[in-house]
């Protein structure tokens, strides 16, 4: 087997694995949201340090420690990324999948948002209309809803937020998360062990399948994101990008089908429009891409076919 394609099969064990995610959450029932992500975060922290020790990653996570600018930035990232993961859960918790899949769906484009906002970035035409069509699903949506779509909005923004942290501090997956839950695991274990001594924690009240699953966090978190830093390095970056639909989609599909939650004809009409603004944005960075590799090829044939 390629190493292409290996780490196409990486990717795409990373990505359903991420897309399951909402049949996993209720599962820690009668624990809350908050209580769920403070064991999400020791427990994914006692996993990465098995792997940094497994992986013998000491050396690196050392030189990220001892950098201020990285580690000033994976401070805000974990801060970020743990907005995330509580409004991930509670909105799993609460009946609000098909909400929560859209606001990864819309990721992408936020992206290209925060990269004009922010890196001063130009978009091209059908960008620009990409973005359009969005904004009109998302108005369609809160139309429907009565609402913003909150949660979607909180999901997209804080990991778009994420991503761009990370791409600016450049650390391995691994050596990231185990310094983002090293820094958050403090505050998570202390708040444990604070609602232990009151009584109101679920740990050791629910038998030992939810002491297993509540552990199991830790794994479910780090697993993904190991998959996926196996196949960025082997696929091209247009064929992770379309990989990473797979998770909101399969995430859609749980809300609709399993937890049965509504789709109005309204609210088909604003997925239609985020999805047709996906396919748009896709279809062009494929183009792009390929333009670029055909120009750096043969820039001369290329030079001769734009004047013609």
């Amino acid at each position: 087997m390629s190493e292409e394609r290996r780490g196409f099969f990486y990717g795409l064990a990373a990505f359903s694995i991420w897309g399951v995610f909402p049949l996993y959450w209720p599962l820690l029932d009668p624990a809350g949201a908050v209580e769920v992500l403070a064991h999400r975060v020791v427990w994914s922290l006692v996993v990465v340090v098995v792997l940094v020790l497994a992986l013998r990653l000491r050396g690196p996570l050392m030189a990220v420690a001892r950098d201020r600018r990285r580690l000033g930035l994976l401070t805000v990232a974990a801060v970020v990324i743990s907005l995330n993961w509580v409004t991930y859960i509670w909105g799993v918790t609460h009946g609000f999948v098909i909400e929560t899949s859209l606001g990864y769906f819309i990721n992408p484009l936020v992206l290209v948002l925060m990269g004009v906002l922010l890196l001063g970035e130009q978009l091209r035409r059908w960008q620009w209309i990409a973005l359009a069509v969005a904004t009109l699903g998302v108005l369609q949506l809160t139309v429907d809803y009565g609402r913003p779509p909150f949660i979607a909005l909180i999901l997209a923004f804080s990991f778009g937020t994420y991503g761009l942290l990370k791409k600016r501090a450049a650390v391995g997956a691994v050596e990231g998360l185990a310094v983002e839950t090293g820094l958050l695991a403090p505050v998570a274990l202390g708040y444990l062990l604070v609602l232990g001594a009151v009584g109101t924690g679920t740990f050791t009240d629910d038998g030992g399948a939810h002491v297993a699953l509540l552990v199991g966090t830790g794994v479910v978190t780090a697993l993904p994101l190991l998959l996926f830093g196996a196949a960025a390095p082997r696929v091209p970056l247009t064929t992770l990008g379309l990989l990473q639909y797979i998770a909101p989609v399969l995430q859609f599909l749980i809300g609709w089908v399993v937890f049965d939650e509504a789709m109005t004809t309204a609210r088909w009409i604003g997925f239609a429009l985020v999805w047709a603004a996906l396919v748009l944005i896709s279809v062009e960075a494929v183009i792009t891409v390929r333009r670029v590799h055909r120009e750096r090829l043969d820039p001369v044939t290329t030079a001769a076919e734009s004047i013609a």
